[in-house]
């Protein structure tokens, strides 16, 4: 999108967690949402991409996220 805020729509809000904290552990920064701030059932991370991320820092993201992606798993 157009957007600089992507949500990682996620349902769950255990996964969420774990996912937020393992990214975390490698260097990547994002905030989970869960109830009571979000409604039940619509977990989410929410990642936010600036201009002033590089082609690097992008990778390194995405990196980060396929290595923890077995986390999201139901």
């Amino acid at each position: 999108g157009c957007h600089p805020i992507v949500p990682l729509m996620l349902s769950d809000a255990g996964r969420a967690n774990r996912l937020a904290a393992a990214l975390l552990e490698r260097g990547v920064l994002v905030v989970g949402f869960s109830y009571p701030v979000v409604p039940r059932g619509q977990a989410r991370l929410r990642v936010q991409i600036s201009a002033a991320h590089t082609r690097g820092d992008l990778d390194f993201a995405l990196a980060a996220f396929s290595a923890v992606a077995g986390l999201a798993a139901p």
